[in-house]
Protein backbone atom coordinates (compact mmCIF):
# COMPACT_ATOMS: atom_id res chain seq x y z
CA UNK A 1 0.00 0.00 0.00
CA UNK A 2 1.50 3.32 -1.11
CA UNK A 3 -0.37 5.52 1.36
CA UNK A 4 0.91 8.79 -0.16
CA UNK A 5 -1.30 8.13 -3.22
CA UNK A 6 -4.43 8.74 -1.17
CA UNK A 7 -3.86 12.15 0.42
CA UNK A 8 -1.90 15.34 -0.03
CA UNK A 9 -0.02 17.02 2.80
CA UNK A 10 1.63 20.28 3.71
CA UNK A 11 3.37 19.96 7.04
CA UNK A 12 0.82 18.58 9.48
CA UNK A 13 -2.11 19.63 7.30
CA UNK A 14 -3.68 16.75 5.38
CA UNK A 15 -6.27 16.95 2.62
CA UNK A 16 -8.23 14.14 0.96
CA UNK A 17 -9.97 14.55 -2.37
CA UNK A 18 -13.15 12.58 -2.94
CA UNK A 19 -11.41 10.60 -5.66
CA UNK A 20 -8.45 9.72 -3.43
CA UNK A 21 -10.67 8.63 -0.55
CA UNK A 22 -12.96 6.60 -2.81
CA UNK A 23 -10.04 4.82 -4.48
CA UNK A 24 -8.55 3.94 -1.09
CA UNK A 25 -11.87 2.48 0.03
CA UNK A 26 -12.29 0.34 -3.07
CA UNK A 27 -8.72 -0.50 -4.08
CA UNK A 28 -7.07 -0.88 -0.65
CA UNK A 29 -9.80 -1.48 1.93
CA UNK A 30 -12.10 -3.55 -0.32
CA UNK A 31 -14.86 -1.30 1.03
CA UNK A 32 -17.71 -0.51 -1.36
CA UNK A 33 -19.88 1.32 1.16
CA UNK A 34 -21.87 3.90 -0.89
CA UNK A 35 -20.86 6.61 1.61
CA UNK A 36 -17.41 6.51 -0.02
CA UNK A 37 -18.61 7.06 -3.58
CA UNK A 38 -17.35 10.47 -4.86
CA UNK A 39 -20.87 11.62 -5.78
CA UNK A 40 -22.54 10.42 -2.55
CA UNK A 41 -24.68 13.07 -0.85
CA UNK A 42 -23.32 11.98 2.55
CA UNK A 43 -19.79 11.29 1.26
CA UNK A 44 -17.12 10.71 3.89
CA UNK A 45 -13.47 9.70 3.93
CA UNK A 46 -13.03 6.07 5.10
CA UNK A 47 -12.10 5.73 8.74
CA UNK A 48 -9.42 3.22 7.78
CA UNK A 49 -7.71 5.91 5.70
CA UNK A 50 -7.74 8.32 8.65
CA UNK A 51 -6.38 5.54 10.88
CA UNK A 52 -3.55 4.75 8.45
CA UNK A 53 -2.58 8.40 8.00
CA UNK A 54 -2.69 8.95 11.77
CA UNK A 55 -0.19 6.12 12.33
CA UNK A 56 1.98 7.48 9.52
CA UNK A 57 2.08 10.92 11.15
CA UNK A 58 2.03 10.09 14.86
CA UNK A 59 3.69 6.69 15.05
CA UNK A 60 2.41 3.44 16.53
CA UNK A 61 1.98 3.26 20.30
CA UNK A 62 1.40 0.14 22.35
CA UNK A 63 -2.08 1.18 23.45
CA UNK A 64 -4.19 3.33 21.13
CA UNK A 65 -7.88 4.19 21.08
CA UNK A 66 -9.42 6.00 18.08
CA UNK A 67 -12.85 7.65 18.29
CA UNK A 68 -14.43 9.05 15.12
CA UNK A 69 -16.55 12.08 15.98
CA UNK A 70 -17.24 13.61 12.57
CA UNK A 71 -17.38 12.75 8.87
CA UNK A 72 -14.39 14.08 6.94
CA UNK A 73 -15.51 15.03 3.46
CA UNK A 74 -13.08 16.76 1.09
CA UNK A 75 -11.76 19.30 3.59
CA UNK A 76 -8.40 19.65 5.32
CA UNK A 77 -7.59 18.17 8.73
CA UNK A 78 -4.70 19.00 11.04
CA UNK A 79 -2.58 16.57 13.03
CA UNK A 80 -1.07 18.31 16.08
CA UNK A 81 2.69 18.32 16.61
CA UNK A 82 4.31 16.92 19.73
CA UNK A 83 4.38 13.69 21.71
CA UNK A 84 0.87 13.97 23.17
CA UNK A 85 -1.13 11.27 24.95
CA UNK A 86 -4.46 12.87 23.94
CA UNK A 87 -4.70 13.96 20.30
CA UNK A 88 -7.57 15.76 18.58
CA UNK A 89 -7.64 15.88 14.79
CA UNK A 90 -9.55 18.98 13.68
CA UNK A 91 -10.08 21.11 10.58
CA UNK A 92 -8.97 24.71 10.09
CA UNK A 93 -12.10 25.92 11.91
CA UNK A 94 -11.43 23.73 14.93
CA UNK A 95 -14.13 21.14 14.24
CA UNK A 96 -13.08 17.76 15.62
CA UNK A 97 -13.18 14.62 13.50
CA UNK A 98 -11.01 12.13 15.34
CA UNK A 99 -9.69 11.80 18.88
CA UNK A 100 -6.80 9.50 19.75
CA UNK A 101 -5.67 8.32 23.17
CA UNK A 102 -2.34 6.55 23.42
CA UNK A 103 -0.11 5.04 26.10
CA UNK A 104 3.11 3.07 26.31
CA UNK A 105 6.11 3.10 24.03
CA UNK A 106 5.90 4.51 20.50
CA UNK A 107 7.67 3.49 17.31
CA UNK A 108 8.00 5.32 13.99
CA UNK A 109 9.33 2.26 12.15
CA UNK A 110 7.77 2.65 8.67
CA UNK A 111 7.95 -1.07 7.88
CA UNK A 112 6.08 -2.12 11.02
CA UNK A 113 3.53 0.70 10.71
CA UNK A 114 2.91 -0.10 7.04
CA UNK A 115 2.54 -3.81 7.78
CA UNK A 116 0.14 -3.35 10.69
CA UNK A 117 -1.93 -0.75 8.82
CA UNK A 118 -2.26 -2.95 5.74
CA UNK A 119 -3.24 -6.01 7.77
CA UNK A 120 -5.82 -4.08 9.76
CA UNK A 121 -7.34 -2.41 6.70
CA UNK A 122 -7.63 -5.78 4.93
CA UNK A 123 -9.38 -7.25 7.97
CA UNK A 124 -11.69 -4.25 8.32
CA UNK A 125 -12.76 -4.44 4.68
CA UNK A 126 -14.26 -7.92 5.15
CA UNK A 127 -17.03 -6.65 7.44
CA UNK A 128 -19.74 -6.51 4.75
CA UNK A 129 -21.26 -8.83 3.81
CA UNK A 130 -19.19 -11.67 5.31
CA UNK A 131 -19.53 -10.67 8.99
CA UNK A 132 -22.36 -8.15 9.21
CA UNK A 133 -25.03 -10.09 7.34
CA UNK A 134 -24.82 -13.27 9.50
CA UNK A 135 -24.84 -11.11 12.64
CA UNK A 136 -27.93 -9.21 11.48
CA UNK A 137 -29.72 -12.40 10.40
CA UNK A 138 -29.09 -13.97 13.81
CA UNK A 139 -30.63 -10.92 15.53
CA UNK A 140 -33.53 -10.65 13.06
CA UNK A 141 -32.64 -7.14 11.85
CA UNK A 142 -31.12 -5.55 8.77
CA UNK A 143 -29.93 -2.16 7.57
CA UNK A 144 -32.32 -0.09 5.46
CA UNK A 145 -31.70 -1.30 1.88
CA UNK A 146 -32.71 2.10 0.46
CA UNK A 147 -30.31 3.97 2.75
CA UNK A 148 -27.73 1.62 4.24
CA UNK A 149 -25.99 3.43 7.11
CA UNK A 150 -22.94 1.61 8.48
CA UNK A 151 -20.50 4.01 10.13
CA UNK A 152 -17.08 3.56 11.69
CA UNK A 153 -17.38 4.45 15.38
CA UNK A 154 -14.09 3.60 17.10
CA UNK A 155 -11.22 1.13 17.30
CA UNK A 156 -8.58 0.15 19.84
CA UNK A 157 -5.32 -1.78 19.78
CA UNK A 158 -3.16 -3.16 22.59
CA UNK A 159 0.32 -4.40 21.73
CA UNK A 160 2.44 -6.27 24.26
CA UNK A 161 5.62 -5.04 22.61
CA UNK A 162 6.81 -3.13 19.55
CA UNK A 163 9.84 -5.16 18.47
CA UNK A 164 7.72 -6.81 15.78
CA UNK A 165 8.57 -7.47 12.15
CA UNK A 166 5.57 -9.18 10.53
CA UNK A 167 2.47 -9.24 12.77
CA UNK A 168 -0.46 -11.19 11.36
CA UNK A 169 -4.05 -10.26 12.25
CA UNK A 170 -6.67 -12.87 13.14
CA UNK A 171 -10.37 -12.44 13.90
CA UNK A 172 -11.38 -13.64 17.38
CA UNK A 173 -15.13 -12.97 17.32
CA UNK A 174 -17.90 -10.60 16.27
CA UNK A 175 -20.92 -9.29 18.17
CA UNK A 176 -24.01 -7.16 17.52
CA UNK A 177 -25.82 -5.22 20.25
CA UNK A 178 -29.29 -3.91 19.30
CA UNK A 179 -30.88 -0.78 20.77
CA UNK A 180 -34.19 -0.27 18.96
CA UNK A 181 -33.44 0.88 15.42
CA UNK A 182 -29.75 1.28 16.23
CA UNK A 183 -27.02 -1.28 16.64
CA UNK A 184 -23.35 -1.50 17.57
CA UNK A 185 -21.07 -4.10 16.01
CA UNK A 186 -17.83 -5.16 17.71
CA UNK A 187 -15.18 -7.02 15.73
CA UNK A 188 -12.46 -8.52 17.93
CA UNK A 189 -9.03 -9.47 16.64
CA UNK A 190 -5.53 -10.34 17.76
CA UNK A 191 -2.02 -9.89 16.41
CA UNK A 192 0.20 -12.93 16.03
CA UNK A 193 3.93 -13.16 15.32
CA UNK A 194 5.77 -16.46 14.93
CA UNK A 195 2.77 -18.28 16.40
CA UNK A 196 2.66 -16.12 19.55
CA UNK A 197 -0.08 -13.64 20.43
CA UNK A 198 1.53 -10.19 20.68
CA UNK A 199 -1.52 -7.94 20.82
CA UNK A 200 -5.26 -7.61 20.47
CA UNK A 201 -7.89 -5.08 19.54
CA UNK A 202 -11.45 -4.32 18.49
CA UNK A 203 -13.33 -2.30 15.90
CA UNK A 204 -16.76 -0.79 16.58
CA UNK A 205 -19.32 0.20 13.96
CA UNK A 206 -22.68 1.93 14.29
CA UNK A 207 -25.72 0.69 12.36
CA UNK A 208 -28.68 3.01 11.86
CA UNK A 209 -32.22 2.63 10.54
CA UNK A 210 -32.53 -1.05 11.42
CA UNK A 211 -35.67 -2.90 10.38
CA UNK A 212 -36.95 -6.49 10.52
CA UNK A 213 -34.74 -8.91 8.62
CA UNK A 214 -35.96 -10.11 5.21
CA UNK A 215 -33.63 -12.61 3.63
CA UNK A 216 -34.75 -12.04 0.04
CA UNK A 217 -34.26 -8.27 0.40
CA UNK A 218 -30.87 -8.72 2.05
CA UNK A 219 -29.72 -11.13 -0.64
CA UNK A 220 -30.69 -8.55 -3.26
CA UNK A 221 -28.62 -5.91 -1.44
CA UNK A 222 -25.65 -8.30 -1.39
CA UNK A 223 -26.05 -9.09 -5.08
CA UNK A 224 -26.11 -5.39 -5.98
CA UNK A 225 -23.06 -4.78 -3.79
CA UNK A 226 -21.15 -7.63 -5.44
CA UNK A 227 -22.20 -6.53 -8.95
CA UNK A 228 -20.94 -3.00 -8.28
CA UNK A 229 -17.71 -4.35 -6.84
CA UNK A 230 -17.17 -6.65 -9.81
CA UNK A 231 -17.90 -3.86 -12.33
CA UNK A 232 -15.42 -1.54 -10.57
CA UNK A 233 -12.61 -4.11 -10.40
CA UNK A 234 -13.16 -5.07 -14.05
CA UNK A 235 -12.54 -1.51 -15.30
Amino acid sequence: MVLANYFTAKGNQVKFTRDQASRFAKEIANDFNPLHNPDAKMFCVPGDLLFSVALDYLGLSQHMHFTFSGMVRDNMVIFPDGDLSQIDVVDEKGKQYLSIEREGDTTHDPQLIGCLSSRYVAFSGKAFPHILVPLMAAEGVMINPARPLVMYQSMEIYLDRLDLSDPKLESTGSYLDIQGKKGTVRLDFRFMEAGIEVGRGAKYMALRGLQPYQDDVMQHVIAEYNDYKQAYTAD
